[in-house]
């Protein structure tokens, strides 16, 4: 005879079905506090989504079922195609909806990037790797309207709120995303080292096609329709616009090697990749690449910010909801006064980190402001490190809360512990 059902006693319940942002006091107060009350309602709205036992098994399924890499088709055609669960492409609907890659440009107006910023907090609770395209997308646009030419054919498929996971010539799809690829095998962070060359296909400068012949030992977010990438011309370390098709509508000779098997941010793919005669335009002035991206690099930086302390956030948010259903000799864990001390301790330090990266925000929208634009400059950096640094500990800390429960794979928490140490590493 089969055995009877049982119930597990004393185990705390799934946390799901709750509103990522009405449960977050120091959210909706920052939010009215540097100025984008103004986007509570669809920031309501997007925490009831987010928080739902749904995208919850979303992002659970995209980071089980990770990218594969289709160097070939069936007949032995070159595709460098990556295959995504699809839940990562659900989880990139839901980001380009709230408008992740492009707030500040769809609906300017004072407050935009601490709204931005919320949402992105948001969506970071519950899968990170999904984030890595569009905060990259996010970065490159002001980049781009430097190159209004290019730009105008860019700029309607950039802003999109629509997910258009086809992979074809930029022509003919409805919405893009774009990527980065920077550092090679011989140096990461010194990027003087790069030796990726450009060669001019017939003029020479700014807005000029060249080609590219080297490698990139990370790409990031290979899937993208285009990259922005350091590469040597004549006079020096260049920008160039990479599209994964050429102009012809052939496939752009940008050839994935293998993909990066990774500790953390299982569901995007980040890969290898060699450069034979690809096609790519110059942007910004020839031999001044680095400080063309630079401006990008700090923008993705505000990023890792939002994201490690959406880590903080839910790794706290994990440790107080098993505190307030597990008992322990003779009382809920919450109740008892060094778990007490230990669950005040890790809700200030959560709290500071939202604050902060909040007011950062602000500094963004306000960057026509001298102090606000010195604030930015200075505090990016530093609050990058800080917070970056300390989730790797926090979120150890909100792991031993749950004990011998938080480490193992089927609960949240380990999945928050792996993502911890990317946003200290990418971007230095």
């Amino acid at each position: 005879m089969p055995l009877p059902a049982q119930t597990a006693p004393n185990q705390p319940p799934l946390l799901v079905d709750y509103n990522l942002l009405a449960t977050d006091i120091a959210l909706t107060e920052g939010i009215k506090r540097e100025g984008a009350d103004w986007h509570m309602p669809a920031l309501y709205l997007l925490g009831a989504q987010l928080g739902s036992a749904d995208v919850q098994a979303l992002a659970e399924q995209a980071n089980r079922h990770t990218p594969e890499l289709a160097t070939h088709d069936r007949f032995g055609n070159r595709i460098d195609v990556i295959e995504f669960h699809p839940a990562w492409h659900s989880l990139l609907s839901l980001l380009r909806a709230s408008g992740m890659q492009a707030l500040p440009w769809q609906q300017p107006r004072a407050g935009v990037y601490v709204a931005r910023a919320a949402g992105f907090f948001l969506h970071a609770q519950v899968d990170a790797g999904s984030l890595c395209p569009v905060t990259m997308s996010f970065a490159a646009i002001p980049l781009m309207q430097q190159e209004p030419a290019l730009f105008a054919t860019l700029k309607d498929k950039l802003f999109s709120k629509l997910h258009d996971q086809r992979d074809l010539p930029i022509a003919d799809k409805s919405a893009i995303l774009l990527g980065m690829g920077m550092t090679e095998k011989q140096g990461g962070s010194d990027l003087r080292t790069n030796q990726t060359t450009a060669r001019a296909f017939a003029r020479t400068g700014r807005g000029e096609a060249y080609f590219l012949n080297g490698h990139k030992w990370f790409f990031s977010a290979p899937m993208c329709d285009a990259h922005l990438v350091l590469a040597r011309a004549e006079a020096g370390l260049s920008a160039f616009f990479v599209p994964r098709w050429r102009p012809d509508h052939s496939k752009n000779t940008v050839l994935i090697q293998r993909l990066k098997d990774k500790l953390g941010n299982r569901s995007n793919a980040s890969s290898e990749v060699e450069f034979h005669d690809a096609f790519g335009i110059m942007i910004g002035v020839e031999g001044r690449g680095i400080q063309t991206l630079v401006e990008m690099a700090n923008t993705t930086r505000l990023d890792c910010i939002i994201a490690s302390s959406a880590l903080m956030r839910q790794g706290l948010v994990q440790a107080i909801h098993h505190a307030k259903h597990r008992m322990a000799f003779g009382r809920l864990l919450a109740d008892q006064p060094l778990m007490e001390n230990s669950l005040a301790d890790l809700a200030l330090e959560s709290e500071a980190a939202t604050l902060l990266m909040l007011r950062l925000a602000r500094s963004f929208d306000e960057a026509e402001l001298p102090l606000e634009r010195t604030w930015r400059r200075i505090l990016t950096p530093a609050a990058k490190f800080w917070i970056c640094k300390r989730a790797l500990a926090f979120t150890g800390e909100c792991m031993e809360v749950l004990g011998g429960n938080g480490y193992v794979e089927s609960a949240p928490l380990a999945r928050v512990y792996r993502e911890a140490p990317v946003n200290s590493i990418w971007e230095g």
